[in-house]
């Protein structure tokens, strides 16, 4: 049964790379959680997940809401070619474009394999969530440094052949790790902000 499937990662989930600029919590003041990279690198797979939300295109600007300026909730998500083996899906939300390096806005992992649609603001059911970027659980949007370039926030989904099984305090790279060899598919939706 499809259950809804609010990725406020997926919206938001295009990396972020904020700043701490005349907003809530930005990413500029925080720590990175990944040494800074042109793009951000995940686990391999052989077949492609289509990540959409009918709020932003693909490489669209996303929308105030889902922002640190806005109600900062996640973006509404839908997913589809999830491969019918999968065991558990998983969701990293990042901005490669971050001033101190890629910054993490949203980590996710043992989603409901037929998990189809997130609502605006919605956690994905029985899943866990790390620590973002700034340092809380969850989603976390857009913060860009004001006259900054838009950054651009990568959010990818992957579809894994097992529950990762990690701790509340796992980072990316964690998560990356515990896919490896283990995913079955995945895809990606950009989005961008600036401020």
């Amino acid at each position: 049964m499809h259950k809804g499937w609010v990725i406020a990662v997926a919206a938001t989930a295009v990396v972020s790379g904020c700043g701490k600029a005349d907003g809530p919590a930005s990413d500029a003041s925080s720590a990175p959680t990944a040494p800074s990279s042109p793009s951000v690198s995940s686990p391999g797979a052989a077949r492609r997940i289509t990540v959409t939300s009918p709020a932003y295109g693909d490489a669209g600007t996303i929308p105030r809401r889902y922002t640190c300026d806005g109600e900062n909730v996640s973006p509404p998500l839908a997913v589809h070619d999830v491969p019918a083996q999968a065991v558990s899906l998983a969701l990293l939300l990042q901005d490669p474009d971050a001033p101190h390096g890629t910054f993490t806005h949203w980590l996710a992992w043992d989603i409901d394999p037929h998990t189809t649609r997130l609502t605006a603001g919605e956690h994905p059911a029985g899943a866990a969530e790390g620590r973002n970027g700034f340092g809380g659980t969850g989603y976390g949007g857009p913060c860009p440094p004001r006259g900054d370039r838009p950054h651009r926030y990568v959010l990818t989904v992957y579809a894994a052949d097992r529950r990762p099984g990690l701790a509340p305090t796992a980072t990316p790279d964690d998560l990356r790790q515990a896919l490896s060899g283990h995913t079955l598919a995945k895809g990606t939706l950009t989005g961008r902000y600036g401020r």
